[in-house]
């Protein structure tokens, strides 16, 4: 009876740590989802937002079940953009890092393409007839961040993708 040692070879991958300005750029990308996020829980908790209480009763459900489709829409906008930072980060070794970096471009390619969607619904959707001159300018305001979203996404990806290459 002869027993073998088998001696596993640990193969540990050091990548370089994340560029300052890619670091900055995913903390960007988290801040740019909070003015619309905030703008939707006022919208939500009965603020003023520029809708009549008749709008909002009648199109979003509010109050209802609008707002809990409200609160979870901000929600889950903040957890998206937040994502990015798990692509700069070092405390966390990500398991497939090439799967990863496929994915994440994919996913600002698609941020990139809804930001740009979007700004043709708001210059097309019949909601503008539904808010006031300033009303409309104000919500303008909160939303026009999210449209960097997906350069921004793209280049915290083009830095990962750099490093994991390396």
């Amino acid at each position: 009876m002869t027993t073998a040692n088998v001696t596993s070879a640990t193969v540990t991958t050091h990548t370089a740590p994340a560029s300052r300005w890619a670091r900055r750029t995913a903390h960007a990308i988290a801040l740019c989802a909070v003015p619309s996020g905030l703008w939707r829980l006022a919208m939500a908790s009965g603020i003023y937002v520029g809708y009549s209480d008749e709008i909002l009763r009648d199109k979003f459900g509010i109050p209802g079940w609008g707002i809990a489709y409200v609160i979870g829409l901000a929600v889950l906008q903040e957890c998206a953009a937040l994502l990015p930072l798990l692509l700069v980060t070092d405390r966390w070794r990500l398991p497939r890092p090439k799967t990863v970096a496929i994915t994440a471009a994919a996913a600002s390619a698609f941020a990139t393409v809804l930001a740009l969607s979007q700004v043709v619904v708001y210059f097309t959707v019949e909601s503008q007839t539904y808010m006031s001159g300033t009303a409309n300018t104000v919500t303008g305001f909160c939303y026009a961040p999210l449209f960097v979203i997906g350069p921004l996404l793209t280049a915290v990806t083009w830095s990962y993708w750099k490093r994991q290459r390396a």
